[in-house]
């Protein structure tokens, strides 16, 4: 009996450390004596006692945040920047062996490498071509990552703050921008107006009778839109044939 009990409490030591469940979404990295045996999983994994040694690596896309940082762009204007790096572990062997902790490996190396690519683009680049900017870091980090079995799926620049005084200057800059352009719109605008009038007279200098009906059909506007009598000179053109009949009569 106390064989079976020594036996029982012997199996209950052995076997949590025997027996290993590894999810879906996990790789168990295994270890015998030191020496790397392999990447196993999903489900149940058995171990060796005292001589396997496992180490659960997370497949599952990591979202970490990058801190925020003030730089300098490449034409000195300082900013505040911070990011956020995707990434996940394609190679679990490679992640355990290659790099003591890959997670604060790679955080560290997404800051050295956001100021440094930020200290080569100006500041419009920062605000106006934002997906460039996100490509090379992807590509920068995902290509240091990469022997420490990391891909990283992508790299986005979360917010650039720039200084107050900075922000005053492009306000009064967008400012200046739209009145310029409304300006250049109005002139343009006369500009059409007076090529349509020149045009205009060009053809009522051609058909003269033009002249007459569009001064016959300003009289009807201004009787229509005035109450008070208004006395306008006619054109000799338009009374002189009632001045060759008058004459003939008499």
């Amino acid at each position: 009996m106390t064989a079976l009990i020594a036996f029982a409490i012997f199996l209950l030591l052995i076997v949590p450390s025997m027996v290993r469940i590894v999810r879906e979404y996990e790789r168990g990295v295994v270890f015998r004596l030191g020496r790397l045996v392999g990447a196993r999983g999903p489900g149940l994994i058995l171990l060796i006692p005292f001589i396997d040694r496992m180490v659960k690596v997370d497949l599952r896309v990591v979202t970490m945040d990058v801190p925020r940082q003030e730089m300098m762009t490449r034409d000195n204007v300082p900013v505040t920047v911070d990011a956020v790096v995707y990434f996940r572990v394609v190679n679990p062997e490679d992640a355990i062996v290659k790099v003591e902790d890959f997670v604060r490996a790679t955080a560290l190396y997404a800051q050295t490498t956001l100021r440094s690519v930020v200290g080569q683009h100006e500041l419009d680049d920062l605000l106006s071509r934002r997906e460039q900017v996100n490509a090379q870091l992807q590509r920068i980090i995902d290509d240091a990552t990469e022997p420490w079995g990391i891909k990283v799926t992508a790299v986005e620049v979360r917010d650039v703050v720039l200084p107050e005084g900075m922000k005053r200057a492009m306000a009064r800059q967008a400012e200046t921008e739209r009145e310029r352009r409304a300006k250049i719109i109005n002139a343009e605008g006369e500009f059409q107006a007076a090529e349509r009038l020149v045009e205009a007279a060009r053809k009522m200098a051609e058909q003269p009778i033009a002249l007459q009906l569009r001064y016959l059909q300003t009289l009807a506007e201004i009787a229509s839109e005035q109450n008070s009598t208004t006395i306008f000179p006619l054109p000799i053109d338009l009374v002189r044939p009632f001045l060759g009949r008058d004459a003939r009569g008499g």
